[in-house]
């Protein structure tokens, strides 16, 4: 029974976590924190904000994370208050 509680536990915290970028995400992060660079927020917001975003798209997508953004104002909006972007 222990055993049982305790992987239940793990798995409930495990699911907690946010998902890990694997090459190609962390590609296209980094191109969004470069489209932002001259937007006059600090570094750790807008890679905050960019990670956030490319957590938001779908894996099969193919526009950069600046192209998808302006069409889903919804999801940069909650970006912008999840990173902190003022």
């Amino acid at each position: 029974m222990k055993l049982i509680t305790a992987l239940c536990i793990a798995l409930s915290t495990c699911a907690a976590l946010p998902a890990l970028a694997d090459a190609d995400d962390v590609k296209w992060i980094n191109k969004c924190i470069a489209d932002n660079k001259g937007e006059g927020a600090k570094a750790e917001v807008v890679k905050k904000y960019c990670e956030c975003m490319n957590n938001k798209m779908d894996s099969n997508e193919t526009k950069s994370i600046s192209e998808w953004e302006k069409s889903h104002p919804k999801e940069m909006k909650q970006c912008e208050t999840a990173s902190g972007w003022k």
